[in-house]
């Protein structure tokens, strides 16, 4: 009886060549791969795995198939292949959709592929062309319990951090709101950067002494503890910490908006972030007076 699991992956980009490699070396896996560039592939076959010339002949062959492609449409024309093929293995196929996609295109393609006998998990990744190479991503998947489990030799071949967030769909909205925070920040940091520069700081310093910090202190995942959003008891123990948070914020956040306005540059988010912090922290205003002092962890941004 054959114990080892057939992966295939088709979509060899920037993100995906390095996770089809991470399959290539695992032990317990057999991988064929498959994409128009000839040149992944060749790179892959070096690797030790073995080549398809089409989806089809791929996913007639394999119990795990990963999918990174560009976008929703390439995603369903890659499962249109996936279900014209003739399956040969005699288990039910798993299918691993690494892209990012629309919220609801994980669903349509479970329906398509329900009736063909095959599974379809939304699985996109975060950690980029880095943790793809170093097999240390974070893997969001979103399906049923059965078809996670066969996965799951594959997805732990990949990644570090393997999430299942619930049922098919649920990865995507993972990874949605985890981008959310990674774009929003990105654009603060631009913000941040006009203000530096129109004081006459060096940008590069402070990017260098940002990502120091956030190194230490976690950055805004530092905050992210909580099992929910809502208000927080005055007995909760976040109450003390996030307290601390609010007012420092606010007091460095208005020292900077201040500055702003001598300087004459827009900082929008700062002010927005001004209005939201307290209560997006679940703290209201009467909350952030009176809180007993203590280290914690908006402290050491200081």
């Amino acid at each position: 009886m054959n114990t080892r699991t057939r992966a295939g992956f088709v979509g060899l980009g920037n993100i995906g060549r390095p996770m089809a490699l991470q399959l290539a070396k695992a032990d317990g896996i057999d991988l064929w791969v498959h994409d128009i560039a000839p040149e992944p592939v060749a790179e892959l076959e070096a690797a030790g795995a073995k080549t398809a010339a089409s989806v089809a002949e791929l996913a007639a062959s394999v119990d795990v198939l990963s999918v990174m492609v560009r976008d929703d449409d390439q995603v369903r024309q890659v499962l249109a292949e996936v279900l014209t093929a003739r399956r040969t293995t005699g288990s039910r196929l798993t299918v691993l959709v690494h892209s990012t996609v629309s919220p609801d295109t994980p669903a349509e393609l479970a329906a398509t592929a329900a009736p063909h006998g095959v599974d379809v998990l939304d699985a996109p990744v975060s950690g980029g062309p880095m943790g793809a190479v170093d097999g240390t991503l974070a893997i969001l998947c979103g399906g049923g319990a059965e078809a996670y489990a066969a996965a799951s030799l594959v997805l732990a071949a990949m990644g570090s951090k393997v999430v299942h967030a619930g049922p098919v769909g649920a990865g995507t909205r993972f990874k949605l709101a985890r981008n959310l925070l990674h774009f929003a920040s990105f654009t603060a940091a631009t913000e941040a950067q006009r203000l530096a520069e129109s004081a006459g700081l060096d940008l590069v310093m402070l990017g260098e002494v940002v990502r120091h910090t956030d190194a230490i202190t976690g950055g805004p995942g530092a905050i992210m503890h909580r099992d929910t959003i809502a208000r927080i008891a005055p007995d909760d123990f976040w109450h003390g910490v996030f307290g601390h948070v609010v007012a420092l914020g606010e007091k460095d956040l208005g020292f900077a908006i201040e500055l702003a306005e001598e300087l004459g540059v827009e900082v929008p988010l700062a002010r927005l972030a001004l209005e939201r912090l307290a209560p997006g922290l679940g703290m209201g205003m009467s909350d952030v007076g009176g809180v007993s002092t203590g280290s914690t962890t908006a402290e050491r941004h200081e």
